[in-house]
């Protein structure tokens, strides 16, 4: 399976082929691309499991998360440079519901074929939900600010949000400092006696960080080309933009961390599957959207803000508070990654039909 995974590398250049020579075709360079972040997250993976190896859980799911958001952080930036300020947002609602429900999801099913019961420190995701519902409070007040403010200057809406990603961005900071100096010995549990380790030979520090620094940068490519064609793709097959950000590039845009998580996941290693799937939603809300509303002062026609549509809202609560409940005691099954999974499929389905 690796090897036929590496070997879909090949799909890079034919990927960038494609996009320069026939840029008509929208929707062959949509599916190419699409395609080309799988092999990628592949060697992101892989590079980020042997740094966390040395590193720990906790650092380990640090590294994956960042590099993992690399890809998001670029298809907001491009995004706001053309204007695609729905797309964006979507796009952030998107990648929380993705890591929460669906690569939560995946992994804990993937996990829980091998081993009845799968443990995590409890301690860890309980502090990773209490962050997450700080992140639903920030995302929720400025849409409440704007139903309930009446009718008022956009300026206003723009400033609040300007001055919320300020808050955000140093609440982030500080849970950095919270979990890997001044609590790490909390937040990191022991290994398991059920985990799978030394598959095969470790690589080196400097192999890892030079093939993790290559594959996020082509992570991020990737992600500008689909991007660039899912607009007049998704008019090709009728879908909407809020379903294209939510759906489609939020699972493109997060295939790195995705495949990190499930790959540790299936190897026993539910401190760092659990670390990433949480801590990526909680770095989107709370580092990666603030500075996209910061950015988009300096890059974008008009300022981004942070109001979501209640839509969006709905399932970003009703996302969070399920994850708490499955995460917050320190064990799970198969048949909790199935219930995440049902959630993503009917909330997938409702923005499908939403006008």
């Amino acid at each position: 399976m690796a090897k036929l995974l590496y070997w879909l590398l090949l799909l890079v250049p034919i990927t960038l082929a494609v996009h320069m020579g026939m840029p008509s075709a929208h929707i062959l360079v949509f599916a190419l691309s699409a395609t080309s972040m799988i092999p990628l997250a592949h060697v992101l993976s892989e590079a980020t499991e042997n740094l966390a190896a040395r590193a720990g859980p906790t650092m380990g799911a640090l590294l994956g998360v960042t590099f993992g958001n690399a890809g998001e952080l670029l298809i907001g930036f491009f995004a706001l440079r053309e204007g695609l300020q729905a797309v964006v947002k979507a796009s952030i609602t998107g990648s929380i519901l993705v890591n929460l429900l669906l690569t939560l999801g995946i992994s804990i099913v993937a996990a829980g074929s091998r081993r009845k019961t799968l443990k995590f420190n409890a301690l860890g995701a309980r502090t990773q939900a209490t962050t997450l519902a700080l992140a639903a409070v920030s995302l929720a007040l400025p849409a409440a600010y704007h139903w309930l403010a009446g009718s008022v200057e956009q300026r206003r809406e723009q400033d609040l949000s300007f001055e919320f990603a300020l808050v955000l961005i140093a609440t982030y900071v500080l849970s950095l400092f919270f979990s890997l100096r001044t609590h790490r010995q909390l937040l990191t549990a022991p290994g398991h006696p059920g985990a799978d380790t030394d598959e095969h030979e470790a690589w080196s520090v400097k192999r890892s960080l030079i093939l993790l620094c290559a594959s996020a940068a082509f992570v991020g490519w990737m992600s500008e080309v689909l991007v660039g064609s899912v607009q007049a793709a998704s008019r090709s097959l009728g879908l909407t933009e809020l379903f294209v950000g939510l759906v489609v590039v939020a699972i493109a845009g997060n295939a790195a961390e995705s495949t990190s998580a499930i790959r540790a996941a299936l190897k026993g290693q539910m401190d760092l599957s659990v670390g990433i799937g949480i801590g990526s939603s909680i770095q989107i809300a709370l580092f990666v959207a603030p500075v996209l509303v910061l950015l988009s002062h300096f890059v974008a026609a008009r300022p981004m803000d942070l109001v979501f549509t209640p839509a969006e809202l709905v399932a970003l609560v009703l996302t969070i508070a399920i994850t708490g409940q499955i995460a917050g005691d320190g064990d799970s099954n198969w048949f909790e990654g199935v219930q995440l999974l049902a959630v993503y499929s009917m909330m997938a389905v409702m923005f499908y039909f939403l006008p």
